[in-house]
């Protein structure tokens, strides 16, 4: 129990700090340090993230920060890609799942540093 509160914390930290990247923590931690398969640790995830989202955006409206427009059309958007993501993840097979996420990662982590 003291596990999964401490992984839920330090990916609540990371959400509320950098805006979003809580799944970043949650499906690797899911995955290697309690034992979840690669599909279940994705779906757990989801399911995690949106109470620190929550919190994390009150305190962020509180401080002005929300732009209202850019965030509404990319919640709609994101509506669409969460369904088409989600009926992807039925058919999608463990090993690719892990390969995409890899490349994701390594993607962004090079845009982060050079760009």
């Amino acid at each position: 129990m003291l596990k999964k509160i401490l992984i839920g914390a330090f990916a609540g930290v990371v959400c509320g700090f950098f805006g979003s990247g809580g799944g970043m923590i949650l499906v690797p931690s899911f995955v290697h340090l309690l034992g979840l398969g690669e599909k279940e640790a994705r779906a757990t995830s989801v399911f995690a993230i949106l109470p620190m989202a929550i919190i994390s955006m009150f305190f962020y409206f509180q401080a002005d920060y929300i732009d209202w427009a850019i965030g509404i059309n990319a919640a709609i958007g994101g509506i669409i890609g969460g369904y088409i993501g989600s009926k992807i993840l039925k058919k999608a097979q463990n090993k690719w799942l892990k390969i995409f996420f890899i490349f994701f990662l390594v993607y962004v982590s090079i845009r982060m540093i050079f760009f």
